[in-house]
């Protein structure tokens, strides 16, 4: 009989064909081969634990690698401050990255919301071609959302 999970995954591997989307795919195959092959018990929790920070880490690579190449350096930097866009996408960075440090929090401390925010990433990322950083920015903005919500229910006792 198959388990709940793999079900879910199945879905999941099916939603992902119909989309297109080839990160679902492969992050549905690897789940399952490892499930399958007996790695799941230890890679899951190494996985759930450092997954976040595995892959945060090489985006930041991805995202460094024109500097490497020197498809970027100091002139581009120097020009992109004369771009009205450049500085909309300087706090654009900003923002999202502090409050995606107060997302980490929420998806370690709260299943019932990391449920929510998975659900919802999955979603997006099956249907709408999004991309997988969902839970991670989704939390933060849950985090900020949720303390604007504490105030102003503080202003109001």
């Amino acid at each position: 009989m198959i388990s709940q999970a793999t079900f879910f995954m199945l879905i999941l591997l099916v939603i992902g064909i119909i989309a297109k989307n080839q990160s679902l795919i492969i992050a549905v195959v690897v789940l399952l081969l490892l499930k399958w092959v007996g790695l799941g018990d230890k890679a899951f929790p190494f996985i759930q634990q450092k997954g976040i920070q595995v892959g945060v880490t090489i985006i930041t690579i991805a995202v460094l690698v024109p500097i490497m190449t020197g498809q970027i350096g100091f002139k581009e930097l120097i020009d992109s401050t004369k771009s009205s866009y450049a500085w909309i996408a300087l706090g654009a960075g900003i923002f999202v990255a502090v409050i995606a440090a107060s997302g980490v929090e929420l998806l370690q401390t709260d299943p019932h919301i990391t449920a929510a925010l998975v659900l919802g990433t999955i979603l997006a990322v099956a249907l709408f071609n999004g991309v997988a950083v969902g839970p991670l920015i989704g939390a933060g903005i849950a985090y900020m959302a949720m303390r604007i919500v504490a105030f102003i229910s503080s202003l109001g006792s």
